[in-house]
């Protein structure tokens, strides 16, 4: 008789998501095995998951070695190790199926997030008191930062070269909060009103639920390799995602018609093998690859000008 499996997640949330489809596929084609999944980084993704959210546990859940994971294979899917996605030839969700599943390559559905309705009020709350703070009718969500930036004096330092530079996010805000209301998503300090003409919302320790729920309800989402563009496309919002040591294959959102997707790095760039290797040089290469000149700030304005009018990429 074959063992049960233990699957650990590990990572931020961004890969917590992408790894929902592959974890229902493992659970629909594995109905035999009573399998757990821990989560080494928070479980707060599969929150209220109508099938995944009772088998999920936290690591530092009391017993958990002696009560369910002992007696289960331990299974480490590390999506940064499949060949198809460090080859560039397969997003990050489908290299989760691939290294949960071992079905190939392979279309997938879009991650399961369920809110509760608390989640979601909270949420409309903040969109609307954001909104007559600003006195706009139409608000954006900007994330402008991933989860490996760190702030060094007024500089912001992201070696991963997927984060925005504070200077072309102060220019692209400045334009953009004439127009709409803005909210800035990222728990790093910035002194946004000391730059700009009208206001910018920039909440600080909100929990990652509620961002999905502002993400779910704003009117256009803009934003680095992170979170919260896979959170928009989970909900089907509108995003301009610009993206930089990125390739546009690896992201979970590769030609889908709500995204627009700006790449700075293009030929530019080399793959950062994260997760396999230390690459200096590979950082080097892609470092500054996500600063814009004044035209590629401008199409930033201009695709949320049209994803906004239209509801869809119409390039």
């Amino acid at each position: 008789m074959s063992r049960n499996s233990a699957i650990f997640l590990n990572g931020g949330a961004g890969r917590m998501i992408s790894s929902i489809p592959a974890l229902e596929n493992f659970e629909k084609e594995n109905p035999n095995d009573n399998f757990v999944i821990i989560c080494e980084g928070g479980s707060d993704a599969l929150k209220g998951h109508p099938s995944l959210y009772y088998r999920t546990y936290d690591n530092w859940h009391k017993g958990l070695f002696k009560e369910l994971i002992k007696d289960r294979n331990c299974v480490n899917p590390e999506p940064y190790r499949v060949w198809e996605y460090y080859t560039q030839k397969c997003s990050l969700a489908q290299a989760y199926d691939i290294a949960i599943n071992n079905k190939g390559i392979r279309k997938l559905q879009k991650p399961t997030i369920k809110l509760s309705k608390d989640e979601l009020l909270y949420a409309r709350k903040m969109l609307a008191e954001v909104k007559e703070k600003c006195k706009k009718d139409k608000i954006i969500v900007i994330q402008p930062f991933g989860r490996g930036v760190r702030k060094e004096d007024k500089d912001i330092v992201d070696i991963t070269g997927r984060s925005m530079e504070t200077k072309n996010l102060y220019n692209i805000v400045r334009k953009l909060s004439k127009k709409y209301a803005v909210i800035i998503m990222t728990e790093t300090p910035l002194e946004f009103n000391k730059h700009m003409s009208s206001p910018v919302a920039t909440p600080q320790n909100v929990h990652i639920r509620i961002w999905m729920g502002v993400i779910k309800q704003c009117d256009h989402f803009v934003g680095c390799d992170s979170v919260g563009a896979h959170m928009a496309y989970t909900f089907d919002t509108t995003t301009t995602s610009i993206i930089g040591s990125t390739f546009p294959i690896n992201t979970s959102f590769p030609d889908y018609e709500k995204f627009d997707v700006i790449d700075l790095g293009k030929e530019d760039r080399v793959y950062s093998p994260i997760r396999i290797t230390v690459d200096e040089f590979s950082d080097r290469i892609n470092e500054g690859i996500m600063e814009m000149n004044d035209q590629q700030e401008q199409q930033v304005i201009a695709s949320v000008n049209r994803m906004i009018k239209h509801g869809k990429n119409t390039h």
